[in-house]
């Protein structure tokens, strides 16, 4: 489920401004990097199952199915190599948070505990770590490009509303 649609998000909490003058912790470039990264890591069929299924396309056994490379489609596998590209490209620290919070969903408190992290350092972990992937993926907090986000019209000219001769 993408991050931008739930409400009790901790993606969305840190997103969303404290005060008036308080600025939001992560900007909406790292949302959508996080939620990429969210769609990937589902498209990879990584994260584990909580409920029985009896569809029998998920049912494994007689074909050896599991969750392996072999076993996975092609495009879970492609999804797979990219998400090995992504963390080589990442420092691992910022790539287990990314993977905890967005893939498996974890709190940063989990997260910090897990790790034997101090307090509050998962989600500076966390910002960086987004920050990082949204530069590889090439979202930037601001336009850029030939016409850094200027409006075009494929009209040359706007139309009159009242037209010269009448009908």
């Amino acid at each position: 489920m993408p991050t931008e649609n739930r409400d009790d998000s901790l993606l969305a909490r840190l997103a969303s401004r404290g005060g008036q003058r308080e600025a939001a912790f992560l900007a909406p470039h790292h949302l959508a990097a996080a939620d990429r990264l969210e769609r990937l890591i589902q498209r990879a069929q990584l994260v584990p199952r909580v409920t029985m299924s009896y569809d029998p396309t998920r049912v494994g056994g007689r074909s050896g199915a599991g969750n392996d490379v072999l076993s996975a489609t092609e495009a879970s596998a492609a999804a797979r190599r990219k998400l090995s590209a992504l963390a080589d490209n990442l420092p691992p620290d910022c790539w287990g948070v990314l993977f905890d919070v967005c893939g498996l969903g974890k709190g940063l408190q989990l997260v910090e505990t897990e790790r034997r992290w101090p307090r509050r350092s998962a989600k500076l972990v966390l910002r960086i770590g987004l920050e990082q992937l949204a530069a590889h993926l090439g979202l930037s907090p601001h336009a850029t490009g030939a016409g850094s986000g200027a409006t075009r019209n494929w009209l040359e000219a706007r139309l009159p509303l009242i037209a010269d001769e009448p009908l």
